[in-house]
């Protein structure tokens, strides 16, 4: 259907305007942070909060030190989360978001935490301060009005969800020893038993 077709060549167009060099880094940043002994603590808001839950949710799966921190939730006591080691990603899709702003103004203040950011505007308030980002281009958001957090989310999800995978292989981690232990449970619990 033409729907899909514009949607999934906008979404396409979006994913391919990754910089490969700062994926690469952003890759190797989290590892390093995870055989150290730290965590990724990805952070979002509106929309962005599913994404990052999913995120989360596949690092947990794998057995990865994972934490989600919602961007307002931070200022009122989570930012407890964040340590020294730590890799903190956050998702602002026009960098200028305030509250998104002002927890990075926060988190660099904390003494060896690194910080990410995955956007889709590399002129903006964070685009411009934070070294270590993923910009990204996209055409459109799909919906009606070009401003709905649509396209822009489904490839935060596939960027984010390429980068667990990543992690994963170059983690070694077995299906025996990483994952199965964490699905005792569904249907993947009773694939993994062989029932």
């Amino acid at each position: 259907m033409t729907i899909f077709d514009e949607n999934l060549e906008i979404i396409r167009k979006a994913v391919d305007s990754v910089d490969e060099t700062a994926f690469e880094k952003l890759v190797q940043d989290c590892q390093t942070a995870l055989q150290t002994g730290h965590k990724i603590v990805v952070s979002g808001l509106g929309k962005n909060v599913s994404i990052c839950d999913k995120v989360v949710g596949s690092l947990l799966s794998l057995g990865l030190n994972a934490n989600f921190l919602h961007t307002n939730s931070a200022v009122h006591g989570d930012l407890g989360m964040v340590h020294k080691g730590d890799l903190v990603i956050i998702l602002t899709k026009s960098g200028t978001t305030k509250e998104s702003v002002y927890l990075y103004d926060l988190l660099k203040q904390r003494e060896g935490v690194t910080l990410w950011l995955m956007t889709f505007a590399e002129k903006s308030l964070l685009g411009n301060q934070m070294e270590n980002k993923i910009v990204m281009s996209l055409e459109h958001e799909g919906d009606l009005w070009n401003i709905m957090p649509n396209n822009s989310t489904t490839v935060n999800l596939i960027v984010l969800q390429a980068l667990v995978m990543e992690l994963a292989k170059r983690l070694h981690l077995d299906l025996e020893r990483d994952f199965k232990p964490n699905h005792p449970g569904g249907a993947i619990g009773a694939t993994l038993r062989h029932e």
